[in-house]
């Protein structure tokens, strides 16, 4: 994937497109392709935060969570390769594991909840 601020703000526009109305919040860390935030907002009715630089703990749910998908796709995998398949199965056995912070309900069940 291109990693230009437009490429990565119509990405995620698009990626999001099936659920518009649901997402509050992004966090973003300060890499210059999410300068495009504002037009994320603006499309998916939401609003954007910035973690500090250096300050990996203030996106716990983000660095535990790319912790679970190094599980099936390693370090140094060229995402480019894998199959859309393949990352809606893994999307799905994500958002149907029980998180303790959760209080052990799973991420959909979290969601209908709040949604």
């Amino acid at each position: 994937m291109n990693k230009t601020s437009e490429a990565v703000t119509q990405e995620i526009i698009d990626m999001t497109a099936g659920i518009y109305g649901l997402i509050k919040t992004i966090t973003y860390d300060n890499g210059r392709e999410f300068s495009g935030h504002q037009e994320i907002n603006e499309a998916l009715n939401c609003k954007s935060y910035f973690a500090k630089p250096y300050h990996s703990w203030e996106r716990g749910l983000n660095e535990n969570t790319n912790g679970l998908i190094r599980q099936y796709f390693p370090k140094g995998i060229d995402f480019r390769e894998i199959k859309r398949e393949e990352i809606e199965f893994l999307q799905n056995r994500l958002n149907s594991r029980p998180r303790k912070t959760l209080d052990f309900r799973t991420p959909n069940e979290a969601f209908l909840e709040v949604g």
